[in-house]
């Protein structure tokens, strides 16, 4: 027997264990958070792959191999959902989200039906989902990339790269290997990378994970996010007070791509203690998010404002610090649960009947 075959399953078997353990927790600590509910979906999907490999495409083991290859072939979209959720602290998932996902994975199962109903295998359908993995994993590396800079739980800043390699390479490496698993040339060559890779992966994720203290690795369940409203501490530190106040009196958060590196150098403070300020006492996950909470304040006062009622609200946005109407628009009714245009209406109501 060589040594690949005594390996394999033994490699597959402790990253299996490893990639359970991880729902388990992730069940009994989180599962009210939908980024956790995503995770644990992630992590069958996982597992699902890892399983697949211990059976073969042809004779008996053939079905099995194929069903738990639909369910793996999931995990960059799930993948990418996760991201999306966890770093960038999402409370829900558009329609939109779930429709490409869904779409996606209209493609697998049309393959195992085929091959249910017919036995025959589409090489379209094959290659339709490969590049599907690719671009969804590559979608979610990019998330969890470029919000590095703005992340305030610094557990999480730290494991955006860990993460990136494990997860986010893992898929692609592995999405590439399997595009040529059929080659005989090499065939024992990419086993073994493809075993490392598992090994590399599974690693990297328990040790970076499990190193979590709950609170840091998702929002407290049952505990809401910022609502968006600029409130200090109610025993706020020195360091919080000079934040507020400088955002709040010099509107800083109103000058374009700013970052806390310049909120920082601004307080002459370590950005890790301005950093751990917002996070630790303010309650805020994201240095976006914090910009926003005084950015919608500035936007309430206008909108509530019966001078400024002919304003456009566009132009009330981008002086407040916005980008563009659209992120403008998704942080004001995740806020208050409406359009600005209906706050601004119901204001209006409220000071005619005052």
């Amino acid at each position: 027997m060589a040594l690949l075959d005594i390996i394999d399953p033994m490699i597959r078997g402790g990253a299996i264990t490893l990639f359970a353990l991880w729902i388990a927790l992730l069940w009994r600590d989180h599962r009210a958070v939908l980024a956790a509910r995503v995770a644990i979906a992630m992590n069958f999907a996982i597992i699902a792959y890892l399983l697949s490999g211990l059976f073969g495409p042809h004779g008996a083991s053939r079905y099995p191999f194929v069903l738990f290859d639909v369910v793996s072939v999931m995990v960059p979209a799930l993948f990418w959902l996760f991201a999306r959720q966890w770093f960038d602290d999402r409370q829900q998932i558009g329609w939109r989200s779930w429709f490409s996902v869904l779409g996606f994975c209209v493609l697998p199962l049309g393959q195992f039906a085929l091959i249910a109903a017919t036995g025959t295998f589409s090489q379209t359908i094959w290659v339709m989902v490969r590049i599907g993995m690719f671009g969804f994993a590559a979608a979610g590396m990019w998330i969890a990339w470029r919000g590095r800079a703005t992340d305030l739980v610094e557990a999480r800043r730290g494991f955006r790269l860990a993460l990136i390699g494990a997860i986010g390479g893992f898929i692609l490496l592995v999405t590439f290997v399997e595009m040529f698993h059929n080659r005989e040339s090499g065939h024992e060559v990419w086993r073994a990378v493809t075993l490392a890779a598992i090994l590399a992966a599974t690693f990297i994720v328990s040790v970076g994970l499990y190193r979590f203290r709950s609170a840091e690795l998702f929002a407290a369940p049952g505990v809401p996010e910022p609502s968006g409203r600029a409130v200090p501490p109610a025993d706020p530190s020195p360091l919080a007070r000079r934040l507020t106040a400088v955002m709040a009196e010099e509107r800083t958060y109103r000058a374009e791509g700013f970052s806390i590196t310049a909120l920082a150098a601004r307080l002459g403070e370590p950005e890790y203690r301005v950093r751990r300020a917002i996070n630790g006492e303010m309650g805020f996950r994201n240095f976006t998010a914090f910009l926003n909470s005084f950015r919608l304040d500035e936007v309430r006062g206008a909108l509530a404002d019966p001078e400024q009622r002919e304003v456009p609200i566009l132009t009330i946005a981008l002086d407040a610090g916005f980008g563009s109407l659209g992120p403008f628009n998704r942080a004001f009714r995740d806020a208050e649960g409406m359009t600005p245009s209906e706050y601004r209406t119901a204001k209006s109501a409220d000071s005619r009947i005052g």
